[in-house]
């Protein structure tokens, strides 16, 4: 039995293709890029060694027990530890919405879903929706039906979504819109639920929608309210 997360990584953007391509080779096909920026002083970049702030950001979302192995190429191979060279890390997934989404995310990976797992009291959740471009208020107006107060959203690139196009007899776009929702956790059901029924795999925006747990917020008073 297995148990997915979502695996981010941060690197200097000159050196955004050798990760990708490390990841392809470790059967991590579905992956979302996006461009980012560091906000660290000078002082700090001379000090770790960086030239520039300007990043690279990957999302993929990998089975639990796959990371050591990817976390070993990630240091041998690239040598991610090295000063200034990146970080990388995983968060658990806490739901996933429907089988066709974790057939997409898992594409060329083995895989056997084991029960949805969720952080013991936690009040909120992040709702991420992957999107083809062009349809976010598609997604926010399924979403705001169902409870969510509002959205934060990046454009990224899909990248080696073939083989997940296997599994759901679907041609997607490469150019996606992540959106990320916070909202509380006796709401997060619905409002999933609400983006795949109007905005999911069988519409134009062919989202796909899962969570992560939030273990403590701020500035979400009024939502407690």
């Amino acid at each position: 039995m297995g148990k997915l997360c979502l695996m981010t990584t941060i690197v200097n953007r000159k050196q955004g293709k050798k990760y990708l391509n490390l990841y392809k080779e470790d059967n991590l096909q579905v992956m979302f890029n996006t461009l980012g920026a560091g906000t660290a002083s000078g002082d700090v970049l001379d000090y770790l060694g960086l030239e520039a702030t300007e990043k690279t950001v990957i999302f993929t979302v990998l089975e639990e027990n796959s990371w050591s192995k990817t976390k070993k190429d990630l240091r041998q191979k690239l040598q991610i530890d090295a000063p200034g060279e990146g970080i990388a890390f995983i968060i658990p997934l806490s739901s996933i919405g429907g089988k066709k989404t974790l057939q997409f995310l898992t594409a060329n990976q083995e895989f056997q879903k084991e029960e949805e797992s969720v952080l013991k009291d936690t009040v909120y959740e992040l709702i991420i929706v992957i999107a083809n471009q062009g349809y976010i208020e598609l997604v926010m107006d399924a979403a705001r039906g169902a409870g969510a107060y509002g959205g934060t959203v990046i454009h990224a690139k899909g990248t080696g979504m073939e083989q997940a196009e296997k599994f759901m007899g679907v041609s997607l776009a490469a150019e996606k819109e992540i959106i990320f929702i916070v909202a509380k956790k006796q709401q997060k059901n619905e409002i999933m639920k609400a983006v795949m029924e109007k905005a999911g795999l069988d519409s134009k925006a062919k989202s796909i929608v899962f969570s992560l747990p939030v273990t403590d917020t701020a500035g979400l008073r009024l939502l407690e309210d």
